[in-house]
């Protein structure tokens, strides 16, 4: 014995990655140089902005880069061995059997036409040598771990039967199926609100803890990083700009973006006039340059001024009203059914006597755990959804009620989905998706100037015009 012991090997070693992809414009480079360890057990929290690189850098550990994406530089291990190399039969034995992946949003990534069993038992039998019995039962108790009510009954049900933080406690369950070394979850609390998100949180770092699972958590929220992860890595434009431990680097951070993105957090004591996020100059460097990345000096970042009060006694007209809104849901069997079995109907009221005004260039918030009402009450604002009881006033036209006048304003409402992958025709490039309302509503008359608003639309959310041309699956969830 020569008295030195060695380290122990991380479960994931990640080691000057750079991933690049070829454009029709020559090569960016989307990642560089980004190198880190997660250890067993371990919870690993990637924050930053959108298109910072976190997706990415997930999607490079378990083998997801495809043209016109590559891996350009750099090495990554799990448990030692190399697996950036492993291509066709090696790389899909080492996905759901060594590597998990939670992703964003359950719905899109649990099969609907699928049982929640069948997707359990089809994963444990693809990758464990188990009967169909054995597998049932190994996805009941799957199930249980991961804290699904009555797991047995619940394993002969579809997706859409869930909840949406049950829907995501069957996508951790089945990441697990094949107990991997390493898991990798993709803002697997975005799409919930704060009580279900804080019970995803809870049982993601329980199952890692007792299995001894290395997790790499992706998201932009502070508050998530605070509650499970261990450590952190801060990520902009491609490279790491920080890690450390979660409360030294949340509590003391180094570096400015980091401090951005702490003070862009809203206090929920006073009104902002604006979220305090400075611009953080710097790039990726040029290969061979030493400049440094995102080091400019430390911008000033202070408290945003709070809003003055609204002027006393304002006569305008609110632009929207709602007045005793109701919704109504049959939950009851259909007709025949109800009839031969003399079953009374059975109605769930989702949204009873809701009120409440919008004045115009205001924005106005509506909060509610999940199932309390609030997509309900704003799709029958929007048309989509009848109401059973009350009125949408918009500028003193009833929505629902004023047939003649329903068209004119109808283009005058917008409405932004929970998730664009779901709502977004992955079929169609970005150009076509922002023509085909200015079309509809005649808002352009030539095929130029239809191009020009896409263009300009583009560039008002601080996309480049070039983007038009890309998929919906080319960009960032941001």
């Amino acid at each position: 014995m020569n008295g030195i012991s060695s380290a122990p090997v991380p479960t994931l070693r990640v080691r000057d990655l750079g991933v690049a992809f070829d454009t029709h414009r020559g090569t960016v480079q989307v990642l560089q140089d980004v190198s880190f360890d997660i250890a067993a057990g371990e919870i690993l929290g990637v924050v930053g902005e959108s298109g910072a690189g976190k997706s990415m850098t997930g999607n490079a550990v378990i083998g997801l880069i495809e043209p016109p994406g590559r891996l350009t530089a750099g090495t990554i291990e799990l448990q030692g061995e190399r697996i950036d190399t492993l291509r066709g039969e090696a790389l899909r034995r080492l996905r759901g059997r060594r590597i998990g992946m939670v992703f964003q949003d359950p719905l899109t990534s649990l099969n609907p036409v699928l049982t929640i069993g069948r997707h359990l038992t089809e994963t444990l039998r693809l990758h464990l040598p188990l009967s169909a019995a054995a597998a049932r039962r190994r996805a009941i108790e799957l199930l249980a771990d991961v804290e699904i009510p009555d797991p047995a009954s619940r394993l002969d049900q579809y997706p859409h039967q869930f909840s949406g933080g049950m829907r995501q406690r069957v996508a951790i369950a089945l990441a697990l199926c094949a107990e991997p070394e390493l898991l990798i979850a993709d803002e697997p609390t975005t799409a919930l609100d704060v009580s279900v998100q804080a019970q995803v949180i809870r049982v993601f770092r329980r199952v890692c803890r007792e299995r001894g699972t290395a997790a790499m958590l992706v998201t932009h929220d502070m508050g998530v990083i605070a509650e499970a992860a261990d450590r952190v890595m801060v990520m902009y434009r491609g490279r790491v700009l920080e890690t450390g431990a979660v409360r030294e680097v949340l509590d003391h951070p180094r570096e400015p973006y980091t401090r951005a993105l702490m003070a862009a957090i809203p206090p929920v004591h006073r009104r902002l006039r604006r979220l305090p996020v400075p611009e953080i100059g710097g790039d990726i460097a040029a290969d061979g340059a030493t400049d440094a990345v995102a080091r400019p000096p430390a911008p000033a970042v202070g408290a945003a001024s709070a809003v003055p009060p609204a002027p006393a006694g304002s006569q305008e007209r609110p632009l929207l009203q709602v007045q005793d809104l109701a919704r109504e849901f049959d939950l009851s069997a259909g007709w025949l059914a109800r009839t031969l079995a003399r079953q009374p109907r059975q109605v769930l009221r989702a949204v009873d006597g809701v009120g409440f005004e919008i004045a115009r260039g205001t924005t106005f918030g509506l909060v509610g755990e999940s199932g309390s009402g609030k997509s309900t009450v704003a799709r029958m604002i929007a048309g989509l959804t009848r109401p059973t009881a009350g009125r949408v006033l918009f500028d003193g036209i009833d929505r629902w009620s004023d047939t003649a006048r329903v068209d004119a304003v109808r283009r005058r409402f917008q409405m932004i989905f929970q998730d664009p992958y779901a709502s977004l025709d992955p079929r169609w490039r970005v150009d076509r998706l922002i023509a085909e309302p200015v079309e509809v509503l005649g808002l352009a008359g030539s095929a130029e100037e239809t191009a020009e608003r896409v263009a300009e639309a583009l560039r008002r959310v601080r996309l480049s015009p070039d983007d038009a041309r890309k998929y919906p699956h080319q960009f960032s969830g941001g």
